[in-house]
């Protein structure tokens, strides 16, 4: 019985559910579109965009790959030579397949970067958040989780899905916080979240002070340092790194997938924590293994920003003449100071209207970002330059951007 029989019969309508549930995110204007793009390795931040009129050329504006390390020779390379050696899967689970040579040799690097006894790989930053948070909360007894108002998605799955109490204090605010601390009964284990650099205003955690509340109430800490690692602190650690704060934060979570420009995600700790994560986690235990091709990649990505300095301050350059170009051209810039550039547009239409308009007319493609991702009325346009986008693409951007602003009555 095919499915429209099966409807039929039993006098079900699923495709209207389905079909509800579309046309009420396309009038919210949150439909999401994705471009079909093609990167072009060694010729980052280029592009093919595969539009229905046929391939184009087309420049990157706000990957998460900040620092075009997925196309580093030193990243391809060991990414192919493993691959010929092992292959391209990983078997099956750690568990049953064992862990292959490379996975183990990114955590010792990871746990190396960071200065902690252990790390632990996932398949991905939202599963080392959702599955990580859930599960250390489910080790400390009648633990109270006190999160971040603005912390990802990833993480807020995490806060749920442990199971337990849970209060939110407002956005960087350490004053609350202690407040919340204060009201928690000091015998009861806490585990306070925050993430090091919010992605999308590009605004810094005072990770210090959120350290000393969590020494002076018997908290733990966890922090997410997926936009940051690799492009902070002397090493690429973090802003964990870049401010000292790396050994008083018990938990630091990353992701491979962004400056390091590969795939997963991770978190590194006290050898203690991480062996009973590994062995309680179900989205550890039961998941396929990253391969190790991907291991090997990710491996040489970070050992490379150890020690080349190059990468970080010429991306840092890149997005402070960016922000200098765009102020110039009395652009609504929101104030940032990280590599992230939101540019304020306060509308989800006009902000759909801009993107598209920046990539059919001007092959520019920056992503527009609307609600659930920013709040309602914080719809906005988000840059992220890297340290190959040169002078003559900035100023094309800008002036693009202009033209595009006056045709959708936004300046």
């Amino acid at each position: 019985m095919n499915f429209q029989a099966r409807q039929k019969r039993f006098g079900l309508d699923y495709d209207a559910c389905f079909d509800r549930a579309l046309a009420q995110l396309h009038d919210e204007r949150r439909y999401r579109v994705f471009a079909d793009l093609e990167r072009l390795a060694g010729r980052f931040p280029h592009a093919i965009w595969h539009c229905p009129q046929g391939p184009r050329e087309v420049v990157i504006w706000c990957s998460n790959d900040y620092l075009g390390m997925a196309q580093h020779p030193k990243v391809v390379g060991a990414l192919v030579d493993a691959a010929t050696r092992m292959g391209t899967g990983a078997g099956g689970t750690r568990n049953i397949a064992g862990t292959n040579h490379p996975l183990i040799e990114l955590e010792h690097e990871l746990a190396s970067l960071h200065g902690k006894e252990a790390a632990l790989v996932f398949t991905s930053g939202y599963v080392s958040n959702e599955t990580g948070i859930s599960t250390i909360a489910k080790l400390l007894p009648n633990c109270l989780l006190l999160s971040d108002a603005l912390n990802h998605n990833s993480m807020i799955e995490g806060v749920r899905k442990a199971g337990t109490d849970k209060v939110i204090w407002r956005h960087n605010d350490v004053g609350h916080l202690e407040q919340l601390l204060r009201a928690a009964d000091p015998d009861r284990p806490k585990l306070i979240l925050c993430e090091s650099l919010y992605s999308m205003d590009g605004d810094v955690a005072p990770l210090h002070k959120i350290c000393d509340l969590a020494e002076r109430y018997g908290a733990l800490t966890y922090v997410d340092e997926v936009h940051a690692v690799g492009m902070y602190g002397a090493h690429g650690g973090g802003i964990t790194e870049r401010d000292g704060a790396a050994s008083r934060v018990d938990i630091i979570e990353g992701t491979l997938a962004k400056a390091f420009g590969c795939l997963g995600g991770y978190f590194a700790a006290k050898a203690n924590l991480i062996d009973a994560v590994r062995s309680y986690a179900p989205g550890f235990i039961f998941t396929t293994a990253l391969p190790p091709a991907i291991c090997a990649a990710a491996t040489a990505a970070i050992r490379h920003l150890k020690t080349s300095q190059w990468e970080r301050d010429r991306h840092q350059d890149r997005a402070a003449r960016l922000k200098s170009v765009l102020h110039t051209a009395r652009l609504p810039v929101m104030p940032s100071d990280t590599h992230i550039v939101p540019v304020h547009v306060g509308d989800p239409e006009k902000c759909k209207q801009a993107s598209d308009l920046l990539l059919t007319e001007h092959g520019i493609y920056i992503q527009p970002i609307n609600y659930p991702t920013v709040p309602r009325g914080q719809e906005r346009l988000r840059i992220t330059p890297s340290p190959y986008h040169d002078d003559a693409l900035i100023d094309r951007l800008a002036e693009a951007m202009i033209e595009v602003w006056k045709r959708t009555g936004l300046a």
